[in-house]
């Protein structure tokens, strides 16, 4: 396995199917092309568990008795690493942070993602982010979250920038850095870290305080 691409790690639950989502691509009307998925309810997750999530991505979490980096527990096969590139000048996270994401959808090395990220959005309605790789912006990844009974509903959409939306781009470039086999590969890491919410958030958001003392590692179970 490439040192890029730790082992997969084993933990207590199984990831959701593709099944449990539907997904799309649509040409907007000012000609950007969007990617999305609408996920299956996330159960016992809120909408403030979600926006205390994507600030908060950086640290550990035991689960079981082991202490596991807690991105990689959100997607046990898929992520590499993640760091905030650049904080606010408070130290906190939000719009004008910046986030260093690596992953390798499927764990296929020809699907490796290596951005830099500005974030746009982050409240309980949303988190917004714009991915760079070697000074080209890739695309804007829109959430968004709308709490309902029992849990939160969570879609999210891949837009292509307008200015690589004409024909050209869309029936030539996309197939090229996008390929229906990568499409699928993103779609069901998305499907599967979105599912996995219901199994270690719930807990470690209820714990959250303990970071300040602990150096953020948080010790959760299996969800019940």
């Amino acid at each position: 396995m490439s040192a890029t691409l730790p082992e997969p790690l084993s933990l207590p639950w199984e990831l959701k199917p593709v099944s449990s989502a539907s997904a799309g691509s649509e040409v907007l009307p000012d000609g950007r092309l969007k990617f999305w998925i609408k996920h299956d309810v996330i159960k016992g997750v809120t909408p403030a568990m979600l926006a205390w999530w994507f600030s908060h991505l950086e640290g550990d979490v035991e689960v079981e008795g082991q202490m596991l980096n807690r991105y990689r527990v959100w997607h046990p096969f898929d992520h590499v690493s993640v760091s905030y590139a650049q904080r606010l000048p408070d130290g906190g996270i939000g719009p004008g942070a910046k986030i260093h994401i690596i992953e390798c959808l499927g764990r296929n090395p020809h699907y490796k993602i290596d951005v830099v990220s500005t974030i746009e959005k982050l409240d309980e309605e949303g988190f917004v982010h714009n991915p760079v790789s070697h000074g080209v912006s890739l695309a804007r990844m829109e959430y968004t979250f709308r709490e309902v009974g029992g849990g939160t509903l969570y879609e999210n959409a891949l837009i292509v920038p307008r200015e690589r939306g004409s024909w050209l781009f869309r029936k030539v470039v996309v197939p090229i850095l996008f390929p229906e086999a990568k499409g699928h590969a993103w779609i069901k890491h998305n499907v599967e870290e979105v599912g996995s919410f219901e199994n270690f958030l719930p807990n470690l958001y209820r714990r959250r305080d303990g970071e300040h003392s602990d150096e953020s590692r948080i010790a959760i179970g299996v969800a019940t």
